[in-house]
């Protein structure tokens, strides 16, 4: 299938928030999905990921959360993602699904929303406060309190890694025991011997490629079976 990439600027608010949209060249009716940018920003990776989904066939768009800022280092990384207003960045995720649910080639009014590191955080945030959301994915990011979790009203998809150092085994098991109480449709993934970032292929000191491929179909799956 062929795909086209275009930067763009799409509203937010009183603003506009830029973006990295992918679309299959010909076609319609098919699912939209907003990617999450990891702490870096946004980087030939996330492009790259954002690529792969317009090719399984769905409209899928990056928005630029840091507005421009990649970072090349841990340090730098950190800085940027501690400067983002959060609730600004959970704003621009809602209207960046609201931008794909309007464009003519996405058919189904609902988006779905996935997320790594810091973007995993984020896509669960924006699932607690967003009903245009039909399905979210997050990969090690971090889980919800049970306050929050109580208040997601869309399926939840999650990937992490046993050997996560900064998000434990037992906090997410503890997560997926909330969405069950709350009777939140989930599927939760722990892959043994995966760290954190271990789907990220530029990362080699951390990606495992067995964990990376299965989490990949997974969540192909997931967003055909609530998106389409």
């Amino acid at each position: 299938m062929g795909i086209d990439g275009t930067k763009i600027l799409f509203p937010s608010n009183e603003h506009t928030t830029p973006g990295y949209l992918v679309k299959p060249t010909e076609g319609k009716g098919f699912p939209g999905v907003v990617v999450i940018q990891e702490w870096w920003g946004i980087t030939e990776h996330v492009k790259d990921v954002t690529e792969r989904f317009a090719s399984a066939g769905f409209v899928a768009m990056a928005p630029d959360l840091y507005h421009g800022e990649v970072a090349a280092e841990p340090n730098e990384a950190k800085k940027l993602a501690m400067a983002l207003d959060r609730e600004r960045a959970i704003e621009e995720i809602s209207s960046a699904a609201k931008y794909l649910a309007e464009l003519d080639e996405v058919g189904p009014e609902k988006i779905g929303i996935v997320g790594w590191c810091m973007g995993g955080g984020l896509c669960l945030s924006t699932a607690a406060h967003n009903e245009v959301i039909g399905a979210a994915v997050v990969f090690y990011g971090r889980p919800l309190d049970a306050n929050d979790t109580a208040k997601v009203n869309t399926p939840v998809l999650g990937h992490y890694g046993e050997l996560d150092d900064g998000i434990p085994v037992s906090m997410v098991r503890d997560f997926e025991a909330e969405l069950e109480r709350n009777e939140i449709p989930n599927a939760i993934h722990v892959y043994a011997n995966a760290q954190h970032a271990f789907f990220n292929d530029t990362r080699p000191q951390a990606y495992n490629e067995d964990a990376a491929r299965d989490a990949w179909e997974r969540t192909l799956d997931w967003f055909k079976k609530y998106l389409v």
